[in-house]
């Protein structure tokens, strides 16, 4: 595929402040689309949790949850999972501090304890509902990524230790917890690969720590003025 592709993230890019996709923006995705510019979405969040989106806009491309999963016109072409026996001693030692975690993969999500107010704080925040409970949900499945709760200064009394991981902030109380070398950028730049497109016809769009990577590996990075 020889075409232009730009990637835009999701919350604070597509969507405003309070999540609602501005006329003004879904004007510009058509026009881009109408002039075969082809157009995919690069977002922390989990396929689920922006299906509905992707049909308004007619998106059918996305690298997900962080770059750890992508699709291509509805062909899965990248995997990412986190370390299956560090994701496990992950959740003891988050169990011994009380931290509560989310997994998640590419059809759902689950919660290690219920009704904590930092998850519903946190998820409030993007317009999702706490999710259900299910604290050995990581046990025999691929997780992309994990969210940890909990305020900034409590962190690393978790994360010390787990070389193989990344972690990144994105609210108040949470973390995204992701396998080492995993990001947007990755996962864009294992969709360039597959269509064999040159980087410098990439463009994206973002606004936040986890789309920093990302701005900076594109041809074209742009960072939103918010």
């Amino acid at each position: 595929m020889s075409k232009p592709i730009v990637f835009f993230d999701i919350d604070g890019t597509i969507l405003n402040h309070d999540k609602q996709i501005p006329k003004s923006t879904k004007e510009a995705i058509f026009e881009l689309q109408n002039k075969d510019v082809h157009v995919a979405i690069a977002t922390g969040r989990a396929p689920f949790m922006f299906q509905e989106l992707r049909e308004e806009l007619n998106i059918n491309s996305f690298v997900s949850l962080n770059g750890q999963y992508a699709e291509f016109e509805g062909e899965t072409i990248h995997k990412h999972a986190l370390h299956s026996d560090q994701l496990h001693i992950f959740t003891e030692k988050a169990n011994e501090l009380n931290i509560p975690l989310v997994y998640l993969n590419n059809e759902t999500m689950k919660a290690s304890i219920d009704a904590h107010p930092h998850i519903l704080e946190a998820m409030t925040s993007i317009k999702m509902n706490h999710p259900e409970v299910q604290s050995d949900f990581y046990l025999g499945r691929d997780i992309y990524q994990v969210l940890l709760f909990c305020e900034e200064h409590e962190e690393t009394k978790l994360t010390n230790g787990f070389e193989q991981f990344n972690f990144i902030r994105w609210h108040d109380y949470s973390s995204d917890v992701l396998p080492i070398g995993g990001s947007k950028a990755n996962g864009i730049q294992q969709m360039v690969n597959h269509l064999g497109i040159d980087m410098k016809n990439v463009f994206a769009f973002g606004d936040g720590l986890n789309d920093l990577e990302m701005i900076e590996s594109v041809g074209t990075g742009i960072a939103m003025g918010n």
